[in-house]
């Protein structure tokens, strides 16, 4: 690999505290020479470190020109921040029922209560049925108790102008704590209402929960679901601000729920 290959690697594999111990020495040496592979490996005890020094440093040797070494140490820090950065808006892949050996994943319920606790400032869930998750509705609740904006956008029976076929009470509970919506008022189309079939989960609209469970017992632990959890504050933000926009008494199609 060439010297950027390396140092991408590099700012993939280290630690941070190794990577800034690297950069100490790297700051230091002028040029690329025999004795840095020692220095490295020196600063960081570690036998899984030594092929890694020695890759680095024959890379930079390599270089045409090599670069000075606080310029190498700097490209090490700004790899390993960024990948620092990569990582913490990584997407998530959960799922419900069966689960398989393929890739790690997590539990769609698990992960709503973990979303529903870092919410700070506020929670917009979005879900066609919901009953039950009793777990998730204390969750609620405390977020609510600290003070957390809560607005439910959920479906409602066929009388109500809704598609569900039976006429529920969901999260009876939360009526003195959450906004609740509801979609009223909306044409047939090919001799069918639409429904409103999202189902969503975002906290302070920076991290979100997207996926195929409904807010039920069944769907977050025995149904066959899968979902991703997004950290991207920008994918986010705007996943929010559309259904805010939703929600504008002008124009907005969602109303609030009595």
């Amino acid at each position: 690999m060439d010297l950027p290959d390396v140092i991408a690697t590099l700012g993939r594999e280290l630690p941070d505290t190794h990577v800034r111990s690297w950069a100490r020495v790297l700051g230091d040496c002028p040029a690329p020479h025999p004795a840095v592979r020692g220095l490295l490996t020196g600063a960081r005890p570690g036998a899984w470190l030594a092929a890694r020094a020695a890759r680095l440093v024959a890379a930079w040797s390599a270089a045409e020109p090599p670069p000075p070494g606080p310029a190498l140490a700097l490209a090490l820090e700004t790899a390993s921040r960024m990948h620092a950065e990569t990582q913490r808006h990584r997407a998530d892949i959960v799922v419900s029922g069966p689960r398989s050996d393929a890739i790690p994943v997590r539990l769609t319920g698990s992960v709503i209560v973990q979303v529903i606790r870092a919410s700070r400032a506020s929670l917009l869930v979005v879900s066609f049925a919901a009953f039950g998750v009793a777990e998730v509705v204390r969750e609620l609740v405390a977020a609510a108790g600290r003070g957390v904006r809560i607005d439910l956008v959920l479906e409602g029976a066929v009388e109500d102008g809704g598609t569900l076929r039976a006429k529920t009470s969901p999260f009876q509970v939360l009526r003195p704590f959450a906004t609740f919506w509801a979609w009223p008022d909306r044409p047939a189309v090919g001799g069918s209402i639409p429904a409103l079939h999202a189902k969503v989960v975002v906290a302070d609209e920076s991290v979100a929960l997207l996926g195929s469970a409904n807010l039920t017992d069944r769907a977050l632990a025995h149904n066959l679901e899968v979902g991703v959890v997004l950290r991207d504050p920008e994918a986010v933000g705007r996943l929010a601000r559309h259904f805010r926009a939703l929600m504008r008494p002008d124009t907005g199609p969602l109303r609030p729920a009595g």
